[in-house]
């Protein structure tokens, strides 16, 4: 399995395009997409290494992580995949934009609610669906034990915690999460987060302030 990373929109999110070398099939994790060169940036990427893009899949559906959910749902008729915890963020999605003056149309409804534990299969490989909610209620990690790599969206950073003051967050909650789902995996696991620089487990459970 390889990554790229596409840091973009104001927020500075961190979109990850996953793909499985034998086959081409990828998946496009927390689309966030914003301005026209940010869609296009994706798509010359995927032309350029002849990658088919199968489905869109978020750890979370904070405005940051799904504002290009509309555009690749349409240009390449794709199923939206995200947790059942995650169905009222995404219907609440265009006013919150609204409230940092995005200008954006309704978001279509989540396809396919993900399961703790659901593998999400790109040709030979796949992802584990890991339930680590406190950042918001349905929080999802996807972890790769071949590829030895984790995308842990919004719960854990580089030397911090997502932040746990929005609705649905709960501070007990994320801490337990982390301590009991993520620093669990190998500690030599990278961790690429939502935002910011990546890490690797071993680093966080020496080093991060919260633990």
């Amino acid at each position: 399995m390889q990554l790229k990373k596409f840091v973009v929109n104001s927020f500075q999110e961190n979109t990850y395009l996953i793909w499985d070398e034998k086959s081409g099939e990828s998946v496009l994790v927390d689309a966030g997409c914003y301005e026209d060169h940010e869609n296009r940036s994706v798509e010359t990427f995927l032309s350029d290494n002849n990658l088919v893009l199968k489905k869109l899949v978020n750890t979370h559906c904070h405005i940051d992580h799904v504002l290009g959910i509309p555009y690749f749902k349409k240009k390449y008729n794709l199923e939206f995949h995200a947790h059942k915890e995650e169905i009222q963020l995404v219907k609440s999605a265009h006013l919150m934009g609204e409230i940092f003056g995005m200008k954006l149309e309704s978001f279509p409804d989540i396809d396919t609610c993900i399961e703790p534990g659901d593998e999400i299969r790109l040709g030979e490989a796949s992802l584990s669906a890991i339930h680590v909610p406190g950042h918001s209620r349905g929080s999802l990690a996807f972890y790769d034990k071949e590829a030895g790599f984790v995308l842990t969206g919004d719960a854990l950073f580089r030397g911090s915690i997502g932040r746990t003051d929005l609705p649905g967050g709960d501070y007990d909650q994320l801490i337990n999460s982390i301590q009991s789902y993520l620093f669990v995996l190998p500690p030599e696991t990278v961790i690429y987060p939502g935002h910011g620089d990546s890490s690797t487990i071993a680093i966080e459970k020496d080093s991060n302030p919260f633990f």
